[in-house]
């Protein structure tokens, strides 16, 4: 049984946060994963920010940051705490407007983004990204999200 939610730690009401509990939910399922916890908790600019310079020595705004847990190959465990992924709402939303494309396509691609740097995917390297960003775009256009919605 996998076990993730999306807090919403900003004043603002995201309805599009229920399909990407949706889209979450198929990408585990797509992916094979079970006995995963995790959290995607969206935070305001400011938050992440102040989690970007604290944690990465980064003092800019971003648009989604994960914290993986799973750094270590010589741990297992039959559950697997995968980490935290913070998404800033403002930065999605500013992106969805840049890209011409709805809030629910940013939110969406962002936490499949998260999603997969805690399962160890990262794109630091021309391969890596082919890989990752290759993943990505399966599962969103299997689910049915694509740049233009």
């Amino acid at each position: 049984m996998n076990y993730f939610e999306i807090i919403n730690e900003t004043n603002e009401e995201i309805k599009e946060l229920v399909e990407v509990n949706k889209l979450i939910e198929y990408a585990l399922k797509h992916e094979n994963l079970e006995n995963v916890f995790f959290n995607i908790i969206i935070v305001d600019n400011k938050k992440i920010r102040e989690l970007n310079r604290e944690y990465r020595n980064k003092d800019a705004y971003t648009d989604v940051i994960s914290f993986a847990l799973e750094d270590f190959d010589d741990i297992k465990t039959e559950v697997r705490m995968l980490g935290d992924i913070y998404i800033s709402i403002d930065k999605a939303q500013g992106q969805a407007i840049d890209y011409n494309h709805s809030l629910l396509r940013e939110l969406s691609f962002l936490s499949i983004h998260g999603l997969l740097h805690l399962l160890g995917y990262d794109h630091m390297k021309e391969d890596e990204e082919k890989i990752m960003f290759s993943k990505q775009k399966e599962i969103l256009d299997n689910y049915g999200i694509s740049r233009e919605n």
